[in-house]
């Protein structure tokens, strides 16, 4: 695969194309920075990295602005043309080092051990196979590298469980970019043998009613100091 990247400004269209959500999606992101106090949660996803860090699913590149002096150099894969384009833009206008490039989880375009962390932001609900994502996460940190998460997925109890599960089945995905709001991603990082560090619940918005999107998972796991036998 050619990557394409912030140095030759062309997008090239995938496999992933959600024209609809993306104009959608970069939109509201936009109005929860502060409506529902994303960016203060970006700012604690990010705090104290350094070195080369991978970023999947960069979105609308959120994330940029919000990392330290410390991070030498980001990677973003983005998947879908429109907001890889907005990523783009984002990217110039970061103060540490971003290439944005097209890539899925799934098949991360980067060479193995490349990254000293990894970032995972609301990306995990929406990814088409989240075993082989999170194999490709390990596969490209370095020995002891760390994965930085916040994601959305189960939670609320059995009536919102429920409420989440059939959402699943129906038209949620479809209407959202390919987005589960069942799924669970502690567990998922755990079963793909992440050594989980602190992480905990955030409800997104935390005040008013909770929606099926809110609740969310923050934290840090690492994977494991030997090296991969994969």
């Amino acid at each position: 695969m050619r990557l394409l990247s912030t140095r030759s400004g062309r997008v090239a269209r995938g496999p992933v194309h959600h024209p609809l959500f993306a104009r959608y999606y970069a939109r509201i992101s936009v109005g929860a920075e502060s409506r529902f106090g994303m960016a203060g949660v970006r700012e604690r996803l990010l705090a104290g990295l350094s070195g080369r860090v991978i970023e999947v699913g960069a979105g609308n590149g959120l994330n940029f602005g919000h990392y330290p002096g410390t991070v030498a150099e980001v990677v973003a894969i983005e998947p879908e043309p429109r907001l890889r384009h907005l990523a783009l833009e984002a990217a110039l206008r970061a103060e540490v080092p971003v290439d944005v490039v097209p890539g899925a989880a799934e098949a991360l375009p980067v060479k193995s051990e490349a990254f000293d962390a990894a970032v995972l932001s609301l990306v995990l609900c929406s990814v088409r196979d989240v075993e082989r994502a999170l194999g490709e996460v390990r596969r490209v940190l370095r020995p002891g590298g760390e994965v930085r998460f916040f994601e959305h997925g189960r939670g609320g109890g059995r009536v919102m469980g429920l409420t989440q599960q059939t959402l699943d089945r129906t038209l949620w995905p479809v209407l959202n970019g390919g987005c589960h709001l069942s799924r669970e991603p502690v567990t998922a990082l755990r079963a793909a043998g992440f050594r989980l560090g602190p992480h905990r619940r955030v409800l997104l918005p935390d005040k008013g009613p909770a929606l099926p999107t809110s609740y969310c998972a923050l934290g840090v796991a690492w994977r494991p100091d030997e090296p991969d036998p994969r």
